[in-house]
Formats: C-alpha cells, sequence, structure tokens
C-alpha cells in the first residue's frame, strides 16, 4: 500500500501573484510549510503545537 501524497493549500495571504505562496499541508502528526516558488527545496516539519502557536500569535490572539 503507497501513502498518499500530500494536499498543500496556498495561504490566502500570499498575494494575487502566482509565485508568491506559502503552503501547508498536514503529513500526518507534523505540519509542512514550503515555499511555492520552488518545489526543489523540500519542506519544513513542525509539530501540531508548534504549528498552533505561530499562527496564534500571528494573529495576536
Amino acid at each position: 500500500m503507497s501513502t498518499p501524497s500530500p494536499r498543500w493549500f496556498k495561504s490566502s495571504h500570499s498575494g494575487a501573484q502566482e509565485g508568491n505562496c506559502v503552503e501547508t499541508a498536514r503529513l500526518g502528526a507534523p505540519i509542512g510549510i514550503r515555499d511555492s516558488k520552488d518545489l526543489t527545496i523540500g519542506h519544513l516539519e513542525v509539530q501540531s503545537a508548534a504549528w498552533v502557536a505561530l499562527i496564534t500569535g500571528l494573529a495576536g490572539t
């Protein structure tokens, strides 16, 4: 049985230009974060709790 490819989502705050996007995906337990301008450089993985802390901090709540 093969592992399905992750479904990547573009940030709604990345702007209208196609090349300036941050994408995220759930990779099992960790969250993947990548720059859609260059998919060959891979992605960063963070634990879900760290992702929630980052988003909460950025939102100012």
